[in-house]
């Protein structure tokens, strides 16, 4: 080989060397880019809430504000390449320290986001509801609130402002966090549709009662007592009290109309406030539920024990249980008992 030739060689062995480094160079640099670790999390379990509406500089701005990435331009060139500009999707997912671009991407653009669990008990009012729900899901309590009261809303789910408050069946539920108010209200009437089975329809036809009423009733009944194993008994009572016509005087119902949930001790002034949710005042059941009743009352009411009580009152050892007559003349020594344990803790 001429010393020429070999120059030659020499100088095309050193141009494919370097068109190799540099290959090299820009594949490991794309490789990092893809599959090196970018995400920075700090919680095993953090959460990235991409709000409804939001496009993919929305996205870029919620990771660089949270500093969720070491590298956000190589975020960027990945998201390009796989086009999840054009796919965001709202949600709540979670993230996982060490997590590559493309295992970040594939997430987001997927959709598949880890639910929330929401769960409600004890709930006097819808708006209590509403701010329970609105810390949860996307949608906040103004708009929960505002669903609540359209027109449109109530006449899909058949009930009124008075008694739509009987849809809500307490338990624990599963939602995407970016579900709308729309949505919360669609999904509570289809577990509403599922607990008033065949067996329950049945039992509430038995009471004489619509199913509206049968949550009303069991709403007070919730607010007499929390023991599961006497509920069915003070149903009972009223169940009485309906059939005979007689007033049902119950304080909760007071409580309600008043609109104070402080009251611990019913007074003659309470009584005398004038609203249709005064049961010593009107007859019959209340307009609607006065509060979210909880599955135990609702069945305590459609399981309700038959007896001929017609009064109760709670115990004098505030053991959270009720003293039960038949008689008014046994009730009002019931009632005395009562109220000498109170005046002797100071309840006013």
């Amino acid at each position: 080989m001429t010393s020429r030739a070999k120059k030659i060689l020499i100088i095309i062995l050193s141009v494919l060397f370097v068109v190799l480094i540099a290959g090299g160079y820009f594949g490991y640099r794309i490789y990092r880019y893809v599959y090196a670790p970018n995400v920075i999390v700090k919680s095993e379990n953090y959460f990235l809430k991409i709000p409804t509406g939001s496009d993919f500089e929305d996205v870029v701005t919620l990771l660089s504000e949270k500093q969720l990435l070491n590298d956000v331009e190589s975020f960027r060139w990945v998201a390009d390449k796989k086009n999840y500009g054009s796919r965001v999707k709202p949600g709540r997912y979670q993230l996982k320290n060490g997590m590559s671009n493309n295992e970040l991407i594939n997430l987001l653009r997927s959709g598949a986001q880890t639910p929330v669990r929401l769960s409600f008990i004890s709930v006097r009012t819808l708006e209590q509801l509403a701010g329970k729900v609105g810390g949860v899901i996307e949608a906040d309590s103004l708009e929960l609130i505002q669903c609540f009261r359209d027109t449109a809303t109530l006449n899909r789910t058949g009930f009124n402002e008075n008694t739509l408050i009987a849809m809500f069946i307490p338990d624990t539920y599963e939602f995407f966090w970016n579900t709308s108010a729309e949505q919360f209200v669609g999904r509570m009437k289809e577990e509403y549709d599922k607990f008033w089975n065949s067996d329950r329809i049945a039992k509430a036809d038995a009471t004489g009662l619509s199913l509206v009423e049968v949550s009303t009733l069991a709403s007070i009944v919730e607010q007499e007592t929390r023991m599961n194993d006497e509920k069915a008994r003070i149903a009972g009572v009223y169940i009485n009290r309906l059939e005979r016509g007689e007033l049902l005087q119950a304080d909760p119902t007071v409580i309600y109309a008043v609109g104070d949930f402080s009251i611990q001790r019913v007074l003659f002034r309470h009584l005398e406030y004038d609203s249709p949710y005064n049961t010593y005042m009107y007859a019959g059941l209340p307009p609607g539920p006065i509060c979210v009743p909880s599955p135990a009352s609702i069945d305590a009411v459609l399981n309700y024990e038959r007896h001929e009580y017609m009064f109760f009152c709670a115990k004098e050892d505030f053991s959270g249980y009720h003293n039960f007559a038949k008689t008014l003349r046994q009730h009002n020594v019931n009632a005395r008992r009562f109220q000498n344990a109170l005046n002797q803790r100071n309840i006013r």
